[in-house]
């Protein structure tokens, strides 16, 4: 059977999977990515995990693989100081493994990839226009216009992230940026508004016994659930943003559909809903209506790995 070797390179762990054509992942592992202080060290353990997938079984033959990373570069196969790596500066990732491995290799951003994904895999088959939207520590995205992935000149295209928003205190995002979509609209933003909320109004709330580094995305939605007035404002808040900034995307290309993706999704019952009414509310009259605001199919399937994949199957 023929497969490819898809790599999600992320902040906490690093995830490996053989995926067929049809976007099935067919053996999978992970290991730790924050445990290495030292990129090259790094990767003698992902070269000697990705042999360890591909030698167990000979069923498999190996096509390709296909690397989803931060700050990815296309063009030049590096990874360029991502905020959430140990390591930082050019980092040639391609060229490092293409010394283990003789098969084509690919890197991308990894929401970008996600895109891809999505068109290969997931509910973007019959779409040539959609924006995939990545919702989990950050925010990612990827851009398809007329059936092709937006990836720019230098391949670092689609960091919706980082867009300046220009909203109140101006919380600054990974890359440092001031009033960054991400630093609102992720799990980390989620639960810096809590903390703005608490301060906002002085209603009471299980959340206020709770430190911020013992807050998580799980406990925000349980509590907006149960009805707290605090937690159900902070997915108000995080959802007219988020609509706010999806129309604009709208207007650069004309999606057919948004899709969302990632941790912040598990809450979609608590974000969806009011991010389509925002969505609207801020659309150009001639864009109402027309979008469709999904939840991806694939995100109890390891979006990352098939993401990873599809730039090889893409081809």
């Amino acid at each position: 059977m023929k497969v490819v070797l898809g790599i999600d390179i992320g902040g906490t762990r690093t995830k490996l999977g053989l995926v067929c054509d049809e976007g099935r992942i067919h053996k999978e592992k992970s290991f730790s990515t924050k445990d290495h202080k030292d990129f090259d060290r790094y990767i003698d353990q992902l070269t000697q995990e990705g042999n360890t997938l591909i030698e167990k079984d000979e069923i498999y033959d190996v096509i390709g693989i296909g690397i989803g990373a931060p700050n990815a570069s296309s063009k030049r196969g590096t990874i360029e100081n991502a905020a959430n790596l140990n390591w930082k500066g050019s980092l040639p990732i391609v060229k490092s493994l293409e010394k283990y491995f003789n098969v084509p290799i690919k890197l991308m951003n990894d929401a970008s990839a996600a895109a891809l994904g999505e068109k290969l895999f997931g509910g973007a088959k019959e779409m040539d226009d959609f924006i995939s939207v990545t919702l989990g520590t950050g925010f990612g995205g990827g851009v398809f216009c007329n059936g092709q992935l937006v990836d720019g000149f230098d391949g670092f295209a689609g960091e919706l992230g980082h867009i300046d928003m220009t909203i109140g205190d101006g919380r600054l995002t990974g890359l440092n940026i001031k009033g960054g979509l991400e630093a609102y609209v992720s799990v980390t933003g989620l639960r810096r508004t809590v903390s703005h909320m608490l301060c906002h109004y002085m209603n009471d709330s299980p959340l206020r016994a709770i430190s911020y580094n013992d807050l998580t995305g799980e406990i925000i939605s349980d509590e907006a659930r149960k009805g707290d007035f605090i937690a159900q404002q902070v997915f108000e808040y995080t959802a007219e943003i988020l609509g706010s900034a999806l129309s604009n995307f709208v207007a650069f290309t004309q999606p057919k559909a948004i899709f969302m993706a990632g941790g912040l999704t598990k809450s979609s019952d608590l974000l969806l809903e009011p991010t389509k009414k925002y969505l609207e509310q801020n659309l150009l009259e001639v864009y109402r209506g027309k979008v469709k605001l999904l939840i991806s199919p694939l995100i109890d399937k390891n979006p990352a790995i098939l993401g990873a994949a599809a730039l090889i199957w893409n081809e």
